[in-house]
């Protein structure tokens, strides 16, 4: 008798046993999932409106007479027709820099962003050609940076597809 209770008590304990082995590993497979979520969070508008308050500050390789450039002074030297140091003009050497800042900022491959699109405008009109990387998508976060300078207006556009 004493036998046969004890084998029940067995029983009993691995089953508990096993529904918490069971429910230890449903929890795991749940927390791997959420933080590989956690991974592809969404570009937050914050980011982009601060990337080209950031750009804007970046020194460039063009030079004048004073010394290099920041690409909001290279803005001006484009709309001005002005040339670098180098001989290059302002507005090719604003292009070549707006490229690079925004392929080594906005990498697309295996992140969440899949495109972004960059455009400078004069008066509304395009002072250089758009630059654009990726893949459009309905889902996106923009911005634009507004200034200006002898009375004309220039408006700095960004937006992060994904």
């Amino acid at each position: 008798m004493m036998n046969r209770i004890n084998k029940k008590g067995q029983e009993e304990i691995i089953g508990f046993v096993m529904i918490i082995i069971l429910v230890a590993v449903i929890l795991l497979i749940f927390v791997g999932f959420s933080l590989r979520s956690g991974q592809t969070q969404d570009v937050e508008s914050y980011e982009v409106e601060s990337f080209i308050r950031a750009i804007l500050q970046h020194t460039t390789e063009c030079k004048d007479n004073f010394g290099y450039l920041s690409v909001d002074r290279l803005i001006f030297e484009c709309m001005n027709k002005g040339v670098c140091a180098d001989d290059r003009s302002a507005c090719e050497a604003l292009t070549e820099s707006l490229e690079g800042i925004t392929s080594e900022a906005w990498r697309i491959e295996n992140r969440p962003v899949e495109g972004y699109k960059l455009e400078v405008l004069l008066e509304g009109e395009p002072l250089i050609e758009e630059i654009f990387e990726g893949n459009e998508s309905k889902n996106h976060k923009g911005a634009v940076q507004d200034f200006s300078k002898g009375g004309n207006s220039i408006q700095v556009f960004f937006r992060a597809y994904y």
